[in-house]
Parts: C-alpha cells; structure tokens; sequence
C-alpha cells in the first residue's frame, strides 16, 4: 500500500467515525479532504485553508 493509499484509507475511516458519531461530513467537506491529498497540502497548509475558511464565512455571516 502507497502512502497515498494510506492517507486514502484513514480519511475513510474517520469519515466513517464521524457518521458514527451523528456528525457526518457533508460533501464539501470530503471534497476539501480529498483537494488537500490530489494537492499534497502539508499540515500546516491544510490548518491554513480551514482557518482561512472560517474566517471567510465568519466575516460572511457578520456582514448579512
């Protein structure tokens, strides 16, 4: 099994934790997940896209 492989499979599993927690991730965040492995986004790069995100969607939320 290839690295890519792996991280392929963990992304399965802890998706398939979050539907057993009653918290599934929703299509968008799966996309997310895969764009950071076809792009091979180091930690620090994937945690700088979410909290750019959140942020995004903050100042989205402050502003309607």
């Amino acid at each position: 099994m290839t690295d890519r492989d792996d991280i392929r499979q963990r992304t399965r599993e802890a998706a398939h934790l979050q539907t057993i927690e009653g918290n599934p991730l929703d299509a968008e965040q799966i996309a997310m997940f895969e764009m950071f492995d076809r792009e091979g986004f180091s930690v620090e790069q994937q945690l700088d896209y979410v909290i750019t995100r959140i942020r995004v969607q903050a100042e989205t939320k402050t502003k309607q």
